[in-house]
C-alpha cells in the first residue's frame, strides 16, 4: 500500500491538472471500489472547481468550490493516472479506456485523470470541506511528521511506561499520521533501534534522535519519487526510485550496510507484517 512519500509524489504529479481548474465532466463507471461511492458523486463533482490540492496521512483530498472535499485513497493497487497535460517534463495523450479505469475526470485546462485500480481496494468519498477532518477515514488520525504538531515531546508523551514494540507504536496511525511497513523498518535502522524495543524503554535521547530521522527518510523518498514494489507508479506513469536505497527493507540475509557493522539483515513477524532489521547495531 503506497505511504506518505507515495501519496504526497502522486499529490504533487495532480496539482498541474487539478488545482485551479474545473472538473468539467465526472465519469464514475461502477458503484464503488472498497466502499460505495456518494451518492451521485459524478453530478456532485462536475462543474466544481479545486480550490486547493491537499495531502492528509495516506488520503489526498480536493476541496472544490462547492464546500465539500474530494477524499482519494489508492489502496493497494490505485493509480491516478494524468494525460493531456505536461507533469514536469512528461505529456502523455488519452489513452483509450482501460479495463480498471473506475473514475475519470476531465478538466476544464485540457487534462484527464483517470483512477484506475485493478484490485479495487481503494476508495473515493465526499465530505463537507468544514468537517472533513471529522470523515470516518480521517477522524483520530496522529499529527504530520513533516508538520510542527509532530516533536520530540509529543513521543515522549506516547511512549512513556508503554511496554508496545516501536515498530507498531510508529505504524498506529494515532501516534503519527502516513509512516508505514517501510519507512519505519529504514528509520529504525538509521537511528540503531530493534523494532521490537518496548517503547518504554527508548531513551530521551533516542527519541530526539528519531524525530528528525522519520523526516530525514520521508525527505529523502518524496525526493526520489517514492518506493515502486509492486503497482506505484508516479501521476505521470514514471516509478519511484527509493527502493534502491534500502538499508533493510527486503534485504534479508543480505549484508548490513551500517559501516563496520559485520551483521546480517534478519526478517521477523510482527502484527502480521514484515520487520527487516539488523540484530548486531539494531538493539
Amino acid at each position: 500500500m503506497p505511504e506518505l512519500p507515495e501519496v504526497e509524489t502522486v499529490r504533487r504529479g495532480l496539482l498541474p491538472a487539478m488545482e485551479g481548474e474545473v472538473i468539467e465532466q465526472a465519469e464514475v463507471r461502477r458503484d464503488g471500489l472498497r466502499w460505495k461511492f456518494p451518492e451521485n458523486m459524478a453530478g456532485r463533482l462536475s462543474g466544481a472547481r479545486v480550490n486547493a490540492l491537499r495531502r492528509r496521512s495516506k488520503y489526498i483530498l480536493a476541496d472544490l468550490d462547492t464546500d465539500e472535499t474530494l477524499i482519494i485513497h489508492l489502496g493497494m493497487s490505485g493509480r491516478m493516472q494524468v494525460s493531456g497535460v505536461k507533469i514536469g517534463d512528461f505529456f502523455h495523450e488519452h489513452q483509450e479506456e482501460q479495463k480498471h479505469d473506475h473514475v475519470v475526470l476531465h478538466m476544464s485546462g485540457g487534462g484527464r485523470v483517470t483512477f484506475n485500480d485493478a484490485r479495487r481496494f481503494g476508495a473515493m468519498d465526499l465530505a463537507p470541506t468544514g468537517d472533513v477532518d471529522q470523515h470516518k477515514m480521517l477522524v483520530g488520525l496522529g499529527p504530520e511528521p513533516l508538520g510542527n504538531d509532530f516533536h520530540e515531546d509529543l513521543l515522549k508523551d506516547r511512549f512513556k511506561g508503554r511496554k508496545t514494540p516501536v515498530k507498531s507504536a510508529l505504524l498506529d496511525q494515532k501516534n503519527v499520521a502516513g509512516l508505514g511497513n517501510i519507512y519505519v523498518c529504514e528509520v529504525l535502522n538509521r537511528i540503531g533501534i530493534s523494532p521490537k524495543r518496548p517503547v518504554g524503554k527508548i531513551n530521551a535521547t533516542e527519541i530526539g534522535q528519531m524525530v528528525p530521522a522519520i523526516r530525514e527518510v520521508l525527505a529523502e523518498a518524496i525526493e526520489a519519487g517514492g518506493s515502486s514494489l509492486k503497482d506505484y507508479r508516479q501521476a505521470d506513469g514514471e516509478l519511484g526510485y527509493f527502493q534502491h536505497s534500502f538499508k533493510v527493507y527486503g534485504r534479508e540475509n543480505e549484508p548490513c550496510q551500517t559501516p563496520e557493522c559485520g551483521g546480517k539483515i534478519t526478517r521477523i513477524t510482527q502484527s502480521g507484517r514484515s520487520s527487516f532489521f539488523c540484530a548486531q547495531c539494531q538493539r
